[in-house]
């Protein structure tokens, strides 16, 4: 379900971005004042109703999915850094001296065979 949601959510993503890049921005208008092209390819009323109608519905199950997406993600109860399969290991701690901030602490020399 979780995948499904997913991608919908991506298709949607697509879409919107899509349907925002095809509307005529407010100075597109202008030119057709001066004998530039109408915009006749969505109908008579223009792009303005159709691709406007399409934005807010694309909008809509663009948030409804990312709140869909959201509760699911809660609903899993655990984390990501809990679910994976790395172990953490553990370092033995070194002690505290009151020269050990100025030097640091080096492990043991092996003894040398003569």
């Amino acid at each position: 379900m979780h995948t499904f949601v997913t991608f919908i959510h991506v298709l949607v993503c697509f879409v919107l971005i899509l349907v925002v890049l095809l509307q005529a921005g407010k100075g597109a208008n202008m030119g057709a004042a001066f004998g530039g092209s109408s915009q006749t390819v969505f109908g008579s009323s223009g792009a303005g109703t159709f691709l406007g109608k399409l934005t807010a519905t694309v909008a809509i199950i663009f948030m409804l999915t990312s709140l869909l997406l959201t509760y699911m993600g809660t609903q899993r109860g655990s984390s990501i850094v809990e679910r994976s399969k790395i172990p953490v290991t553990q370092q033995t701690p070194v002690p505290a001296s009151p020269d050990s901030a100025t030097q640091p602490v080096l492990p043991p020399a092996a003894p040398v065979n003569k």
